[in-house]
């Protein structure tokens, strides 16, 4: 009986040991979702979209009449742009969209992403402490997937802009955002990959991550276990439409330096190599010696 209380006890031990060695290796987010959770924002979008009689649910369709007359007849009653089943068109509406963002200085400059407020027609962003303010676009670029807004406050939380070019691979970092609304939710994870190139996104080298994003955390901030920013999140892979453990976020020096160009003109400006493909006539090969 001796024996067995001493297998029980060593047994116990070893497992507690193990358990404190294991939780030790792991990181703690408390304090950093305590002292950067306040940094972040939720962006809130609405778009007024008109809809009357001719117009038409798919760009590129409004100057085709027999389009407009095949869905005339054969369009889904009450679809945007389409005439309801008394035949009378539908009235302009408003789309509201979700997004989230971070605080880059005291005096309401606020990075985004470009797709959360695209067209947008009024961004309310609402802080932490559940004030909410009406932003104004300073711009967006829609290549990198950028934008800058601005609300009208001072003395804000701003967050720690970090070093993205520093991170490893295997690294830790977490996110802190408003999926599906739910605002200041953290999730954690790491960095899977660096410099990753997306089809049809060559202007930025994305940072890729295990951590889970879903809609609503695009804009929100990446951060590394110091609380510094490396990356916006911005894109997800999913086939289900929610989280697959393919996040991708926009490295934040690739951000800065949007943010400061946007600032100060609005715009991006970008140089460029035009090429033109010309025949070659004889009169032409015989002045170049060919």
């Amino acid at each position: 009986m001796l024996r067995n209380w001493i297998t029980v006890i060593g047994f116990s031990l070893i497992t507690a040991i193990s358990t404190n060695v294991y939780a030790k290796d792991l990181p703690d987010f408390t304090e950093l979702a305590e002292k950067h959770g306040a940094e972040v924002v939720n962006i809130s979008v609405t778009q007024n979209v008109r809809a009357g009689r001719n117009a038409m649910p798919f760009p590129g369709m409004e100057g085709d009449e027999q389009m407009q007359e095949f869905f005339k007849r054969f369009g889904i009653p009450g679809m945007p742009g389409m005439p309801g089943q008394n035949g009378a068109p539908q009235p302009d509406y408003k789309s509201q969209s979700l997004g989230s963002g971070f605080i880059i200085s005291s005096d309401g400059y606020i990075l985004t992403n470009a797709h959360v407020i695209n067209e947008a027609d009024e961004v309310i962003v609402k802080l932490s402490d559940k004030r909410e303010f009406k932003a104004k676009i300073i711009g967006a670029d829609k290549r990198t997937d950028v934008a800058l807004v601005k609300i009208e406050a001072s003395g804000l939380p701003k967050v720690t802009i970090g070093d993205s070019s520093k991170l490893k691979v295997g690294e830790w970092v977490a996110a802190i955002g408003s999926p599906f609304g739910l605002e200041n939710t953290m999730t954690a994870g790491i960095v899977s990959a660096k410099g990753r190139a997306l089809p049809q996104e060559n202007f930025v080298p994305f940072i890729q991550t295990d951590v889970a994003i879903n809609p609503g955390n695009s804009g929100g901030p990446l951060f590394n276990l110091a609380g510094e920013v490396v990356g916006i999140n911005s894109q997800i892979y999913s086939r289900s439409g929610g989280s697959m453990g393919l996040s991708f976020a926009i490295p934040i020096d690739v951000a800065i330096d949007i943010s400061n160009q946007l600032k100060a003109s609005g715009k991006i400006t970008r140089g460029w190599l035009g090429i033109a493909i010309q025949e070659i006539t004889k009169e032409l090969a015989e002045s170049f010696g060919m």
